[in-house]
């Protein structure tokens, strides 16, 4: 369906985007094909597509039995309030908060973030996670929204693809996981041990907390165990998805040769 007035209602979900997304609301927006494709292959409810002109060919293959609006790259522009290069954008509806417990038996390996509000470290710290194998995420209430846009991009999608929760109260609320996970809690305290001490294998959540402040106080004495990730002389710290990576990949089960994650 082609649009050509960006007051044309059926764009209220894309408009004026960096205003609305300063606080949660019933959509969300995904920028660019391949967070498209992974939104597609979600659970998510998908409300429509809006798609550059020049870029409909491209994606076209994806996009049967879906609402798409169409549009010249003007039209977006106007409609969102700043320029679409990817000329790719859908509006997903969001659920309702999900429930901690089933995050927690989703799996044996989960992430557990405090304090992590910046949108890009956190869409960076989905991607990681659904790369190497994380069954689900775990966030504090302080943590940034997964569902912002720029999560969403930085993640390419994947954070669609991950069941997360805010997990409250907190630090308490981390007692209930300890009773099926160990939690390792990463610091860059030259005292903890370092990370290659522990055996991968069993069932683990790695705590991270922001860059800069770290984990507090309170998350750190609800852990198992501290681990840090031994550095060069004259480097103190790595970016929090960066850091998160390597212990995940650490302490992830191990599989069999040639088995899928």
């Amino acid at each position: 369906m082609a649009v050509a007035d960006p007051a044309d209602p059926r764009l209220d979900d894309y408009r004026a985007l960096r205003d609305r997304d300063l606080a949660p609301r019933r959509t969300f927006v995904v920028e660019g094909a391949l967070a498209l494709e992974q939104l597609l292959a979600s659970g998510y409810e998908v409300r429509s597509v809006l798609i550059a002109e020049r870029r409909l060919a491209a994606v076209a293959p994806l996009l049967a039995g879906r609402q798409v609006l169409v549009g010249s790259d003007e039209v977006l522009g106007a409609t969102v309030g700043f320029a679409i290069h990817r000329g790719v954008l859908a509006a997903g509806v969001r659920p309702p908060p999900a429930d901690p417990a089933a995050v927690v038996a989703s799996g044996p390996l989960l992430a557990v973030l405090e304090g992590v509000n910046d949108h890009e470290n956190l869409g960076a710290l989905f991607r990681t996670a659904r790369a190497l194998g994380v069954a689900g995420v775990l966030t504090d209430p302080t943590c940034a929204d997964p569902l912002y846009r720029r999560s969403i991009r930085v993640s390419l999608g994947h954070v669609l693809r991950l069941p997360f929760a805010t997990l409250a109260p907190w630090p308490a609320g981390l007692a209930a996981l300890a009773v099926t996970h160990r939690l390792v809690a990463l610091t860059p305290d030259p005292a903890a041990p370092p990370l290659d001490a522990l055996d991968p294998g069993p069932p683990t959540a790695v705590l991270v907390g922001a860059e800069g402040p770290g984990l507090s106080a309170g998350a750190l004495a609800a852990a198992d165990a501290l681990a840090r990730i031994p550095m060069a002389a004259g480097v103190d710290s790595l970016n929090v998805a960066t850091a998160a990576g390597i212990a995940l990949h650490h302490l992830r089960p191990r599989r069999a040769p040639g088995a899928p994650l």
